[in-house]
């Protein structure tokens, strides 16, 4: 059997303190079912996070150096852009998810050939970080929302582990660059998929203290993006 290869998106923004280690642990869980394909895009850090990356050049296959910070979204959509993989799948590069979860991926894409798979926090087979009220609550209604538009039942629709078949998104008509373009992608793979399915992931959430960027008010646009794929043509 021909091995699907895997392309790894880790988006980076000043994250001199983890994202060697985060790569490191990508490494030590690789599942040989599958081709690896790690791109790291920098996103303009004001750090040392590049210099680390470039001292560490055998922990991925592409570094991409953006020279300003212009958010997730636009570095995501520089990593589609190169990307060769099969399937796609993105990682933070702060730890908060650990790549050990990869396995249930690789799991359900070997059995069902799924068109989505998408982690949750709130199913967790081992342990979950108590985090910020707000940001779960917002994360309730987001997923909700989502759910009663698109006919769906996912639990965690803004978990960072989102994995799906590459051919059925093109990065060009990505409309977004902030928080809010993970619900574009997922709005637009829902709608050409037909095969979609949660697995459980660990979560060790970082405080705002620790360095987490989302917030409560990231919910709006996200509302407002899913609104406006649902009533497009």
């Amino acid at each position: 059997m021909i091995k699907k290869k895997l392309s790894v998106i880790v988006p980076v923004y000043n994250e001199e303190k983890t994202i060697i280690t985060t790569l490191k642990r990508i490494e030590e869980t690789k599942d040989d079912r599958v081709e690896y394909e790690i791109i790291v895009i920098n996103d303009g850090s004001k750090d040392n996070t590049l210099e680390l990356l470039k001292s560490n050049n055998n922990l991925y296959q592409h570094l991409i150096d953006g020279k300003q910070n212009f958010g997730k979204g636009y570095a995501v959509k520089k990593g589609l852009e190169l990307s060769t993989g099969d399937y796609v799948i993105f990682q933070d590069g702060d730890l908060e998810y650990d790549p050990e979860d990869f396995s249930k991926f690789i799991d359900v894409i070997q059995k069902f050939q799924a068109d989505i798979i998408i982690g949750s926090r709130f199913n967790y087979n081992k342990y979950t970080r108590s985090f910020n009220i707000l940001n779960k609550l917002g994360n309730y209604v987001l997923t909700f929302f989502f759910n009663i538009l698109y006919n769906t039942t996912f639990t965690d629709i803004y978990c960072c582990y989102l994995c799906f078949k590459k051919h059925l998104l093109d990065y060009q008509n990505l409309q977004t660059n902030g928080f809010e373009q993970q619900a574009e992608i997922l709005c637009k793979l829902t709608r050409k998929g037909g095969k979609f399915f949660e697995v459980p992931v660990n979560y060790s959430g970082r405080t705002k203290s620790e360095g987490k960027k989302i917030k409560f008010y990231h919910m709006f646009p996200v509302l407002l993006r899913i609104l406006i794929e649902r009533i497009k043509p």
